[in-house]
C-alpha cells in the first residue's frame, strides 16, 4: 500500500519540502531506498524498523521501497527518520492518513524510539509553510526553533510512541508552540569605556561602523587592537527581525543554535585563529556547510594577527567581499550561503611589533618588507580605512569616563544609518560601503578645488581606482557624521589621512 508524507531537507541555507514515498508490498522480504540519498540517509531503515520494534509495534516482513522526491536534490542530514517512520507505519495501516497529507515531520530516531533533535529547523518550517502545509511535528528539543516560523502549527514530539498516538488519535493534539520573546532591552558587558586613549582609533571605528567600511588596526602589541574590536558589536545597530531570520537559519544548520535562544538577537562576533583553512572560512567540505564568513553574517568578522593568516585564507576573502555571498559548486549541485560581513582585521606592524621603531625593533629592512608583504594590495584595496595604535601613558590610562559610552555612539551610529537609509531608498544600497561607481558619482561629489587636490594625491601615490572609490564613500560617512549635506574638505582630509597609513606601511617608507 503507497502512502506519502512530508519531511523537509536543506540545501545552502534554504529549506525544501521533500515527499517520502513508502510502498509496502508482498515479495521477497528487503528495504530499498530511492532517490539520491547519502549513507547517513539510507542508514535510516535500520533506525527506524528497530525503533518500531522497541516501542511494541510489528511489522510484517515485506517488500518495503521508500522513494524520497525530489530526486535531483542531493538527500543528506538525520532529519528523515521520522518522515520515513510516518510513512511505514501509515503504508502498513497502523496510522490513518488524517493528519499526514497537511504534516511535516522532521527528526532523528534513536533505536529506542526516542526522537532526537535536528539541525536546519528553522529552514524546514519556513518551507513547510511556503509549501502549503499546516503543521509540523519537530523533537521537543527543536520545538521553540521551529515556533518562530509565524503561520504554521508546530507540535513537540519526544518519541515514536507518542506521535503514534496523536497520529491514531488516541491523545489528541495539545496547543501548537506559541514563542514569545522576552522585551527585553540587550545588555552587553563590553562597553567603549573601557577603551582608554586612542581617540583616533575610536574616531576610525565609528567612522567604520557607521558606514558599514572594512578596518584595519595596525601598532604594537598591546595597544587595544583587540579590545576596540571586540567592543564593535555593542554600538552597531540591533538587528531587524529579517537579519535576526538569516543568521539563526545559518547557525541553525551549522548546530550552534542554542534551544533558549532559538533566534539569536546579538550581531555575530566570529574571531577565527589565524592557523584556519581556507575551507573552514568559506565553508565547504564534500556536503557544504557555512564557514566563519557565512557565520559572520550581518556581523563583524575579526582577523586578529592578520599577517599570520594563510596567504590562499586571505585572498578567498576577496570574492565574498565584493558580492557578498559565497558560492560552493559540488558535483550534486551548487551551494550559496550568506557572506555580508562587516571584515576588520588588526595586526602589529613586525614580527617583534615595534617598527617603525629602531630603538625597539630588532628586525631587519627584509624581514618587515617580507611580514607585510603577505598582505596583498588587492587586499588592501578591499580595506576603507586603516588606523594605527599607539601606547597610551600612565595618565590616560587612569582617565576613564563615567558610565557607559557605547549606548550614546550607537545613538550616533543609528542616526547616521538613517540617513543612509534615506539616501539609497529604492536603490538596493544600506551602507555608503556599498555604492557602486555611478552612486559614488552621484552621491560624492566634490567642489572643484577638492577634486584638484584629490586628484594629486591620485597621481602622486599611484592609487587604484577601487582605493580612490573607498576614499570617497568613507569621507561621505564623515559629512554624515557632521550632519552636511555634501562632502566638505575636512571630510575629504579625513578619509585621505585613514588611508595614508599604508604607505607610511607599505609603500616607499617601507623598512
Amino acid at each position: 500500500m503507497l502512502r506519502k508524507v512530508w519531511g523537509a531537507g536543506v540545501h545552502g541555507t534554504e529549506g525544501f519540502p521533500v515527499c517520502c514515498e513508502a510502498d509496502v508490498e508482498n515479495g521477497f522480504p528487503q528495504f530499498t531506498f530511492i532517490g539520491s540519498l547519502t549513507g547517513a540517509v539510507r542508514e535510516s531503515g535500520d533506525r527506524v524498523r528497530t525503533a518500531i520494534s522497541n516501542i511494541g509495534i510489528y511489522l510484517e516482513p515485506k517488500h518495503i521501497i521508500i522513494n524520497l522526491s525530489p530526486a535531483d536534490i542531493r538527500k543528506e542530514g538525520n532529519g528523515y527518520d521520522l518522515p520515513i517512520a510516518a510513512a511505514l507505519l501509515a503504508s502498513y495501516g497502523i496510522v490513518p492518513d488524517t493528519l499526514l497529507e497537511d504534516s511535516m515531520f522532521a527528526g532523528e530516531l534513536s533505536l529506542g524510539g526516542e526522537i532526537l533533535p535536528v539541525n536546519g529547523v528553522l529552514s524546514m518550517v519556513s518551507a513547510a509553510k511556503e509549501a502549503g502545509l499546516k503543521r509540523c511535528f519537530l523533537p521537543e528539543e527543536n520545538l521553540r526553533e521551529g515556533a518562530v516560523i509565524r503561520g504554521i502549527s508546530c507540535y513537540g514530539v519526544k518519541d515514536l510512541r507518542e506521535l503514534t498516538a496523536f497520529l491514531t488519535g488516541e491523545l489528541p493534539l495539545p496547543e501548537p508552540a506559541d514563542w514569545q520573546e522576552s522585551p527585553e532591552d540587550l545588555e552587553y558587558p563590553l562597553d567603549f569605556a573601557d577603551i582608554c586613549g586612542q581617540e583616533l582609533v575610536r574616531r576610525a571605528t565609528l567612522l567604520a561602523v557607521g558606514g558599514r567600511h572594512n578596518i584595519l588596526y595596525i601598532g604594537p602589541a598591546g595597544t587595544g587592537k583587540s579590545m576596540i574590536a571586540e567592543r564593535i558589536p555593542t554600538i552597531m545597530p540591533q538587528m531587524t527581525m529579517e537579519e535576526r531570520l538569516e543568521i539563526s537559519r545559518i547557525y541553525s544548520i551549522s548546530g550552534l543554535l542554542s534551544p533558549e535562544e532559538p533566534l539569536i538577537r546579538r550581531r555575530p562576533f566570529r574571531h577565527p585563529h589565524h592557523t584556519i583553512t581556507p575551507q573552514a572560512l568559506t565553508g565547504g567540505g564534500v556536503i557544504p556547510k557555512p564557514g566563519e564568513i557565512s557565520l559572520a553574517d550581518h556581523g563583524v568578522l575579526f582577523l586578529d594577527e592578520l599577517p599570520e593568516f594563510r596567504i590562499q585564507s586571505l585572498e578567498i576573502l576577496r570574492q565574498p567581499m565584493e558580492e557578498k555571498t559565497v558560492r560552493i559548486s559540488r558535483l550534486y549541485g551548487a551551494y550559496v550561503f550568506p557572506a555580508n560581513f562587516q571584515l576588520v582585521c588588526a595586526m602589529n606592524p613586525c614580527r617583534c611589533g615595534f617598527w617603525p621603531d629602531r630603538t625597539r625593533c630588532r628586525c631587519t629592512d627584509a624581514q618587515v618588507r617580507a611580514y607585510m608583504g603577505r598582505i596583498s594590495r588587492p587586499l588592501l584595496d578591499r580595506i576603507d580605512l586603516c588606523a594605527e595604535t599607539t601606547s597610551v601613558d600612565y595618565e590616560a590610562l587612569k582617565r576613564k569616563p563615567e558610565g557607559r559610552i557605547s549606548p550614546k555612539l550607537r545613538e550616533e551610529v543609528e542616526r547616521v544609518r538613517e540617513i543612509q537609509a534615506r539616501r539609497f531608498r529604492g536603490t538596493g544600497i544600506r551602507f555608503n560601503s556599498e555604492m557602486r561607481s555611478s552612486d559614488v558619482e552621484l552621491f560624492c561629489a566634490l567642489s572643484e578645488e577638492d577634486n584638484r587636490f584629490l586628484g594629486e594625491i591620485y597621481r602622486k601615490t599611484a592609487m587604484s581606482a577601487r582605493g580612490l572609490h573607498r576614499i570617497l564613500k568613507v569621507a561621505r560617512t564623515a559629512a554624515d557624521f557632521a550632519g552636511a549635506a555634501e562632502i566638505r574638505h575636512e571630510d575629504l582630509c579625513e578619509a585621505i589621512a585613514f588611508r595614508s597609513l599604508e604607505d607610511k606601511y607599505w609603500g616607499g617608507g617601507r623598512g
